[in-house]
């Protein structure tokens, strides 16, 4: 078992003020002969316009001296986990979930949106101190 990102429960607690259930901690599956393990699965079952939606949220920190290699890193396992989820679970969308202070620098970089864009990332921002999220991308 891997283990829990250091902002784990922050951004779980932000997912619950939005009133997303969380339905695994971690989300676990298999595809083919692999096994892969999401660190959160949720399902909004009140809100009218996101009703029945169900998500998969893979939690980065980045707090490696090296942001870009956190980022291959992040991208890497979020592309495994889409392509698996696909398969899988084609009902439940995968986000990468990044702390707001990394989102307005490395994730504003040409690069990095380049990167998010082409390999259509989502993601959620969130504030790790106040525990909420800042802002889903699409």
């Amino acid at each position: 078992m891997s283990a829990k990102d250091v902002f784990h429960e922050a951004v779980k607690q932000a997912l619950q003020k939005e009133k997303w259930v969380i339905t695994n901690d971690p989300l676990r599956f298999k595809f083919g002969n692999v096994n892969f393990q999401v660190d959160l699965g949720a399902e909004q079952l009140l809100a009218a316009e996101r009703a029945g939606e169900k998500i998969a949220v893979e939690i980065k920190s980045f707090l490696n001296p090296s942001a870009i290699t956190d980022f291959y890193s992040a991208l890497g396992q979020f592309l495994s986990y889409r392509l698996a989820l696909e398969s899988v679970e084609p009902d439940r969308t995968l986000y990468l979930a990044v702390p707001v202070d990394v989102y307005q620098t490395f994730f504003q970089y040409g690069f990095t949106q380049t990167a998010v864009q082409r390999y259509q990332v989502l993601l959620i921002v969130y504030d790790p101190a106040n525990e909420v999220i800042v802002q889903w991308t699409r």
